[in-house]
């Protein structure tokens, strides 16, 4: 069975992005997750920020991220898969 990496790109990127986003709202709020966020969306993704704006570039960074690995893994399985 072959994978179609552009449309596996773009659902782990959505649920990358979208859990970024939802994670950065409850932890604005609440501080749910707050150390996550410190720790790994910070130190990876520049200038993202624990704050309304930051999440919106946390979903885009997010997404970005995971369309970009998901796809490579597709591209990657497809060619072992031959």
């Amino acid at each position: 069975m072959k994978l179609r990496p552009v449309p596996l790109g773009i659902a782990l990127g959505a649920v990358w992005g979208g859990s970024l986003f939802i994670t950065t709202w409850l932890s604005y709020y609440t501080g749910y997750g707050r150390l996550f966020l410190e720790v790994l969306a910070q130190s990876i993704y520049p200038g993202y920020t624990i704050t309304p704006q930051g999440s919106f570039l946390g979903l885009l960074y997010g997404f970005a991220d995971g369309f970009i690995s998901a796809a490579l893994i597709g591209y990657i399985y497809n060619k072992f898969v031959k």
